[in-house]
């Protein structure tokens, strides 16, 4: 039975991969499709189109479309050809070579060395100015082609000034959404890639950029994770190994924690229910940076902690409990119920809110069927929670998997491990830190980025598809 369970789930994973290779495979077709229909039924105008973007809508006097269409391709064509330059590397075309050799000059005494960084990242840049021309260019040739449709159609084109009002009417998502999407490219989808694109170099503290040459190296520095003896491959495994178990706990305890507090301040018969919620927000509204170095020096090795205990003779010597602690696992529970004490009033606060929108008919009506008040709590207070804060939960998941500023400002990482940048209390995020900021270990960091990426983009996409809160988003309507 197990055997044919297996054999069903391996042909539809690859059933399901088909179907996605061939989907791609027909969008790809229909607009090449598309595309040659427009060259072959339109006019003289969008077939000028092809080479000189506005020329369809000269054609069709729309004369202020297709002067702002020319300049753009007028202005692209400067950039590539012309190749400006910056710190003596090309942009243009010229970069394009230069992201593939990253470089072919070593420098001398009367020559500077080549930026592999600098060609690397205006490689990059340039492959995305590429790709945003394209889409602009498409653009041209289907504005050209709807004026011929209209013609045709016995309209006329219409005016830049129809077109205007267009977008802040009909279109108005579209004069939102672009320059966002514009601004997610550059400064967010660019930066990614740039940053995955050096995990396949060796830019590291031995290749420092403008000083060495640095190269492409494939998967090498992939491959050190599982077979190599430095410190990607030593301490991968049991940093990760405690990034999830710090993300599960510092989760699982705050949101536990949180519920708790809130059905027990919203729980009836407790007075002054408003005075409690205040003081609790108000933890909310204190830096969390500040709440964290000044627990960092409460239970420093001579903090008021250690001095209290040492006062009432209950301990002889002080006990580290964080950077310096003899155990790792001191310091590991240490910074666990800090974050309880920081992070249980957001999920206190949030479950308020929504213990105080159930539905009251659902609970009349539990009363009326002879429910009572623990089924009622188990049946539907419960599940309605758990209902609205899936994706809070997840969400809260990932985040401590990428949590940088609780470890980083209480430990530091420490624990140290003698011979290793990562400590016995460093997340992926930290050791990153370490690795580019603090020893320039720019393609390892990358590597780590990815795979953080990775863990977190599968646990995200993995439990929301599989929570209630996806199945049935309509349930509690």
């Amino acid at each position: 039975m197990n055997n044919n369970q297996d054999t069903y789930k391996k042909r539809n994973i690859l059933s399901r991969f088909f179907s996605i290779f061939i989907y791609f495979g027909k969008s790809i077709y229909n607009k090449f499709k598309k595309f040659i229909n427009r060259f072959k039924d339109g006019s003289i105008g969008t077939k000028l189109s092809h080479i000189f973007m506005g020329a369809g809508n000269i054609y069709h006097k729309q004369y202020i479309k297709g002067v702002i269409f020319f300049i753009i391709e007028a202005g692209f064509l400067a950039l590539m050809i012309l190749s400006p330059q910056v710190n003596s590397t090309p942009l243009g075309f010229k970069s394009i070579a230069n992201f593939f050799t990253l470089g072919t000059e070593p420098g001398s005494i009367f020559l500077p060395t080549d930026n592999s960084m600098l060609m690397l990242l205006f490689g990059v840049i340039c492959f995305g100015i590429i790709g945003m021309f394209i889409a602009v260019y498409g653009s041209s040739i289907k504005s050209s082609y709807k004026a011929d449709l209209d013609v045709k159609a016995g309209k006329e084109a219409t005016s830049f000034k129809e077109d205007i009002q267009a977008l802040l009417d009909d279109r108005f998502h579209v004069a939102m959404l672009t320059p966002a999407i514009i601004g997610i490219i550059t400064f967010t989808v660019l930066p990614t890639i740039f940053m995955i694109f050096i995990a396949f170099t060796n830019f590291d503290s031995l290749h420092p950029a403008g000083q060495v040459l640095f190269d492409w190296v494939g998967f090498d520095n992939f491959f050190a994770i599982f077979n190599g003896t430095g410190e990607i491959s030593v301490r991968f495994g049991p940093v990760l190994g405690w990034t999830l178990v710090w993300a599960f706990f510092a989760t699982s305890t705050n949101y536990i924690g949180g519920i708790f507090l809130a059905l027990l301040i919203n729980k009836k018969g407790i007075k002054l229910k408003k005075i409690w919620r205040t003081i609790f927000v108000l933890t909310i509204a204190l830096p969390q940076f500040i709440s964290l170095l000044a627990m960092r020096s409460i239970l420093a090795e001579y903090g008021p902690i250690n001095s209290m205990l040492i006062n009432l003779h209950l301990i002889d010597d002080p006990i580290k409990f964080l950077a310096t602690a003899d155990s790792a696992w001191t310091a590991r529970i240490t910074i666990i119920f800090i974050n309880i004490w920081i992070g249980v009033p957001y999920t206190m606060l949030m479950t308020s809110g929504i213990l105080m929108n159930v539905p009251k008919d659902l609970y009349e009506a539990a009363q009326i069927d002879g429910a009572t008040n623990r089924q009622a709590f188990r049946y539907i207070t419960v599940p309605f929670i758990l209902f609205v804060t899936a994706p809070f939960l997840i969400t809260s998941f990932i985040g401590n998997i990428t949590s940088f500023n609780v470890i980083y400002l209480l430990t530091g990482g420490g624990p140290t491990v003698p011979g290793y940048i990562a400590g016995e209390t460093d997340l992926l995020v930290t050791w990153l830190y370490k690795l580019t900021i603090d020893q320039s270990e720019y393609n390892i960091g990358s590597v780590i980025a990815i795979m953080t990426f990775i863990i977190t983009a599968t646990a995200t996409l993995l439990s929301y598809r599989r929570s209630k809160s996806y199945k049935e988003e309509d349930a509690f309507q």
